[in-house]
């Protein structure tokens, strides 16, 4: 009897899935399809936090040299026993390969909130509002604006901050102009509910519009922030790699991931 993989394709059912493969065990906890809207294809990933742990990594812990790369960091969690289910860069960076605003890894904050505003050497950061994508000490998880985030004055576990937000309590940001052709591969997050965390990236160039209505219109979300543009790739074990072409990907600062022991 064949094994089961560990990233099953969320555009069926588990049951299904499991007929085919021969398999009685669940659905994981770790979703990965493709995903068609508006004319354009998306790789969307849910991830399920009761089940499995997202992580965010910039530099290695031993030698404090950045990653850069998500098959930098896969190889490093396999030296380390670890196997990476799932990956994809985050929050915008500066000239420097720092983080642009807040990044928390596991529960230390190596850079602070940024509220600085209207910047243009920061790009798409400061177009307003920007937002956090933060995962709490408890487990649950939020995409909250800049300033809602500071007057929450939580501690979070994990956080990045990028920008713009996509959508604000299930509205599209109003800077988005539906015909705007400002086109590139983007990626985003949402947290549909509190354990429950969304990513995609475009597999073709689109604009913000468009991409804000995917996680409003196609994938329920309220708030959704976006991560990047032009260099950013979704890595799912099994599927490879999806997103911006490989030419285009430069050394990332953070990265999301998802580790399982080997």
């Amino acid at each position: 009897m064949p094994a089961c993989r560990p990233v099953l394709r969320w555009a069926l059912s588990s049951l299904l899935l499991a007929n085919l493969l021969g398999c009685t065990s669940p659905a994981q906890a770790v979703d990965s399809g493709e995903l068609a809207f508006d004319g354009q294809t998306y790789r969307v990933v849910h991830i399920d936090l009761k089940r499995e742990k997202l992580s965010l990594h910039w530099r290695d812990p031993q030698t404090a040299q950045p990653f850069g790369s998500i098959e930098a960091l896969r190889q490093w969690g396999e030296a380390h026993g670890q196997r990476l289910l799932f990956a994809t860069n985050a929050g915008i960076y500066d000239r420097q390969s720092a983080p642009l605003g807040l990044y928390v890894e596991n529960g230390k904050t190596v850079v602070p909130l940024n509220l600085n505003h209207g910047n243009p050497a920061s790009g798409n950061f400061s177009l307003l509002p920007n937002g956090v994508f933060a995962i709490y000490p408890d487990g649950h998880a939020a995409v909250r604006t800049s300033s809602d985030f500071k007057a929450d004055a939580q501690p979070v576990q994990w956080a990045s901050q990028s920008g713009p937000m996509l959508l604000i309590d299930g509205k599209l940001n109003e800077q988005f102009i539906d015909a705007s052709d400002s086109m590139k591969w983007r990626s985003g997050v949402c947290v549909k509910t509190p354990s429950e965390v969304i990513f995609a990236v475009s597999e073709t160039p689109v604009n913000f519009h468009t991409f804000g209505r995917l996680f409003r219109d196609e994938l329920g979300c309220r708030d959704a922030l976006y991560l990047d543009g032009s260099i950013s790739q979704i890595y799912v074990d099994g599927d490879g790699y999806a997103g911006a072409p490989n030419i285009m990907v430069k050394p990332y600062a953070g990265i999301f991931a998802v580790f399982v022991a080997q």
